[in-house]
């Protein structure tokens, strides 16, 4: 599919990752591919109980005692797909498409966050010909989902003072620090009971979603807090109950997807079905420039056996209505920089269990802490228990940086351009390999990615080439 791409030793190696099933948590095979890859060109590997894998190469000639550079990225890929979609992420390979300068998937992620930085790696570990210093390629697990590889990662396999991160998705852009980050999981005092009357199900949908740092800026819609405002509305028909609900399925991607089904008497229900289509045409036109495919929609449900009492239910509305979600804080140092944001990730119903995963992102640890106490506050007045999970330290900026300087030299070499420097509010891996590597230099960079952790990933092919040249380059003149 790929083979007539350039640079074709990129797209190979990723067309052959998008071969290998690797949702986070699921890496085994695909660490196991990158162990023997290693084997087969005779390079020291190691791998780790994290499944994190390291491979090692000789300078060229002319660069043999060059100090080392890491390239690093992740193995792992958020998988979502379309809905009504057959793909099994299991064991189905990505069905990969090219439309004009696009490489995509066929209604699933693609999985260019981060394949593409392994490919760019492995691309550059199989080179004969290509200059550079001592290289570790480092590919670390579960990124996606908690940073778990690099919070596991010991760094004593490593030597390199310098580091590429390629998990950045903006051609032309030098990221030099990160927002850092905790997920919340509230689980709601839930009270169940005998269901008695009719049910209908509510359903959020059309949403674009997307990452949950780079495009909270974007200000689009979740689907979780536009069923908690649904719901909310609801409650003007009369009285009702709450027998199921979800919405969302990963922390750090904004749900694009959320449903609950309700029981209440005839007229009730008939009354709820009049309010959402209300507030469906309500919502199409406050998104509209963000989201215009909003549907809210209410159908007739098989009867349920059971719901939550009134209280439960209640107090489950009260949250996710009050629950702050989006853009906190803009910062007051770099124009256009989301200084902190939250994200209501996954609403998740498992027997009589309700929970709410919630993302906090800042790089002002004192605003994060902020935001999370005042979530856990707010769970505290329904009578929800919360966790912090999955926290990674922000990226600090440094003032001095040689890899900068590098790379904001060759770049305009390269491009003819200037590059941009900038922080990111997503959460990077740099912010934990920091705190492992303080004395390594660092920046990340990699080509034009859109709409990531979607059904709508897509990856340029033209900006792919001009990352490798310029990647290439930088190594080219790392002696």
């Amino acid at each position: 599919m790929l083979e007539d791409l350039n640079p074709k030793g990129v797209f190979h190696f990723f067309e052959e990752l998008a071969q290998i099933p690797r949702c986070s948590g699921n890496e085994k095979q695909v660490s196991d591919y990158l162990v023997s890859f290693a084997k087969q060109r005779k390079l020291e590997v190691s791998q780790d109980k994290a499944l994190n894998v390291i491979i090692k190469k000789p300078g060229t000639a002319g660069y043999e005692d060059s100090p080392a550079v890491i390239i690093q990225g992740h193995m792992d890929m958020v998988c979502e797909k379309s809905k009504g979609s057959p793909h099994d992420f299991s064991k189905d390979p990505i069905p990969l498409k090219i439309e004009g300068d696009l490489v995509r998937a066929d209604g699933t992620t693609l999985g260019a966050d981060n394949g593409i930085a392994v490919a760019y790696g492995l691309a550059i570990l199989d080179s004969a010909d290509l200059p550079h210093p001592p290289l570790e390629l480092l590919v670390t697990t579960s990124e996606e989902t908690g940073m778990n590889g690099a919070h596991a990662l010991k760094a004593d396999h490593l030597t390199g003072k310098t580091l590429l991160n390629i998990d950045a998705e903006e051609e032309g852009v030098l990221f030099v620090s990160c927002a850092g980050g905790v997920d919340l999981v509230c689980e709601f005092d839930t009270r169940w009971e005998k269901a008695v009357s009719g049910a209908l199900l509510i359903e959020v949908s059309g949403l674009k979603g997307g990452h949950s740092g780079l495009e909270i800026i974007r200000q689009r819609a979740n689907a979780i807090k536009l069923l908690g405002r649904t719901l909310d509305a609801a409650r003007e028909a009369g009285e009702f109950r709450i027998a199921a609900i979800s919405g969302g399925s990963k922390s750090n991607a904004i749900a694009r997807e959320a449903q609950a089904t309700v029981t209440a008497e005839a007229p009730v229900l008939t009354k709820i079905k009049s309010i959402v289509n209300r507030l469906s045409k309500d919502l199409r036109t406050e998104f509209a420039a963000v989201d215009p495919d909003i549907k809210v929609a209410a159908a007739s449900a098989d009867k349920v056996a059971r719901q939550l009492d009134g209280a439960s239910t209640e107090k489950l509305i009260d949250f996710l209505v009050i629950a702050p979600n989006g853009v906190q804080s803009m910062s007051k140092d770099l124009e256009g920089l989301v200084e902190s944001s939250l994200n209501l990730g996954v609403l998740e119903q498992s027997g009589e269990s309700i929970k709410m995963t919630v993302s906090v992102r800042s790089c002002v640890d004192s605003i994060r802490e902020d935001i999370t106490r005042r979530v856990e506050a707010l769970a505290g007045l329904v009578n929800a228990k919360c966790a912090r999970t999955g926290k990674y330290p922000a990226w600090q900026y440094e003032a001095d940086s040689k890899i900068r300087d590098l790379c904001v030299s060759v770049y305009r070499d390269v491009s003819g351009s200037d590059a941009q420097i900038q922080a990111i509010h997503a959460g990077l891996e740099c912010g934990l390999l920091k705190e492992k590597l303080p004395q390594t230099d660092m920046i990340s960079f990699g080509p034009n990615l859109y709409n990531v952790h979607t059904p709508e990933e897509r990856l340029s092919i033209s900006s792919v080439a001009n990352t490798w040249a310029f990647l290439t380059s930088v190594l080219a003149k790392s002696k």
